[in-house]
C-alpha cells in the first residue's frame, strides 16, 4: 500500500531544477524550453541548472541543498534522477527535502514504476499540480519512498552508492555495459536488447555466495537484481511484486540458465511472468551479499558503477518525491 505523509511544514518553496541536456538522446536539451515555460505559465518559481558531465547532477544537488533549496526537480533519465537522489541523501538534511521529476530520458524505468507519465508536458502538469497542493494546503501530503544502498569496489576503492529504482550483478550488469557502448538513438530498449546479444555469447555464468538476510548459500547464477521499483532496461518488468513503499527490496535471482534457454524466457520479462521460472527466485529482502572468486561487475539505476563483492540493504522511507 502507497503511504503518505504529512508535509505542514513544507512551504512555498524557490525550487531548483536540474537538467541533464544530453539525457534521452538530447530530448532533455531539445524540450527544455517548453519544458521550462510549461513549468513558469504553472506558477513554479524555480531557477535551473544543466550538468555538465557524469556526477554534476549530485554535485548541484547537494550545494543546492545546502544553500536551503527544499524542492529539487530532476528534468532528464533514471540516472539524473539517481544522481539528483544521491546528492540530497547525502546532505545533512535529506529529511526536509523534496524531489519532483519530468523524465526524458530513454529507459524512464523509474518513471514507470511510480506510475508517472512518461510524457514531459503530462509530468510537468503533474509536477504544477503536486507543487500547488504542497503550497496552497497546508494540510499537503508527499510520498515517501524507500531507497537502496550499495557497498561495492571502484578501483580497488569501498564505495556506496544510494538507488532509486534498481541495482544489479552479473549478466545485467554486463548488458548495461555493452549497451552503453553503443547509439542510443533508438531509446533504451533496442540497445539494452543489442547489449544483451552482444553480450550472450561470450558470457559464463558464475558461482557466489549468496546471503539474502540471514541465509548463506553457494550457487551458480546469471544475474542477482535487487529491485526498489518494478521496472528495468526500458520497460522489462523484472520484480513485477516489487513496491516502492514496502520498507523491502525484491531480490530476483536468475539462476544457471543457459543461453538457448534465456533467449526462449527472455521475451516474458516484458509481462512479468519469468519469475514463475524454476530456475528464477523472487523474494523480498532487507539485505542481499554477493560475493564471488569471479569478477562481478555492478550496475545500479541503469549505470556501471564497479564491481564486487557487494552488498545491498534498504533504507526505509529515506526520499519525498512530490507526485
Amino acid at each position: 500500500m502507497v503511504q503518505w505523509y504529512p508535509s505542514t511544514n513544507m512551504p512555498s518553496v524557490h525550487a531548483k531544477v536540474i537538467v541533464n541536456p544530453a539525457a534521452g538522446t538530447r530530448t532533455a536539451y531539445r524540450c527544455w524550453p517548453e519544458i521550462r515555460s510549461l513549468l513558469r505559465g504553472g506558477g513554479l518559481p524555480f531557477d535551473f541548472q544543466y550538468t555538465e558531465g557524469a556526477g554534476h547532477a549530485a554535485l548541484i544537488a547537494r550545494t543546492a541543498v545546502s544553500n536551503g533549496y527544499r524542492l529539487l526537480v530532476a528534468v532528464g533519465g533514471d540516472g539524473t534522477i539517481n544522481e539528483v537522489a544521491n546528492g540530497i541523501l547525502t546532505a545533512s538534511c535529506a529529511e526536509v527535502v523534496t524531489l519532483g521529476i519530468v523524465g526524458t530520458g530513454t529507459g524512464n524505468d523509474l518513471v514507470r514504476s511510480l506510475g508517472l507519465p512518461r510524457e514531459y508536458a503530462q509530468a510537468c502538469r503533474r509536477l504544477i499540480a503536486g507543487y500547488q497542493h504542497h503550497a496552497i494546503d497546508s494540510n499537503g501530503e508527499y510520498l515517501c519512498i524507500d531507497v537502496g544502498l550499495v557497498a561495492y569496489m571502484a578501483g580497488g576503492v569501498p564505495c556506496e552508492r544510494y538507488f532509486v529504482n534498481g541495482a544489479g550483478v552479473g549478466f545485467d550488469a554486463e548488458v548495461v555495459e555493452a549497451a552503453g557502448k553503443m547509439p542510443r538513438r533508438f531509446g533504451h530498449t533496442v540497445p539494452f536488447v543489442m547489449g544483451l546479444l552482444r553480450t550472450l555469447p561470450s558470457y559464463r555464468n558464475k558461482w557466489i555466495r549468496l546471503t539474502v538476510d540471514d541465509q548463506t548459500e553457494e550457487a551458480r547464477i546469471l544475474s542477482v537484481v535487487v529491485s526498489n521499483g518494478a521496472y528495468f532496461g526500458g520497460g522489462m518488468r523484472i520484480a513485477p511484486d516489487a513496491m516502492l513503499t514496502d520498507q523491502k527490496l525484491n531480490m530476483v535471482a536468475i539462476g544457471d540458465v543457459g543461453k538457448v534457454e534465456l533467449l526462449r524466457v527472455f521475451p516474458r520479462v516484458y509481462k512479468g511472468t519469468h519469475i514463475t521460472h524454476p530456475k528464477v527466485r523472487a523474494v523480498r529482502v532487507e539485505e542481499v551479499a554477493v560475493v564471488s572468486q569471479e569478477r562481478t561487475l555492478l550496475q545500479a539505476d541503469g549505470e556501471l558503477l564497479g564491481e564486487g563483492p557487494v552488498s545491498f540493504r534498504v533504507v526505509p522511507q529515506a526520499l519525498h518525491l512530490v507526485l
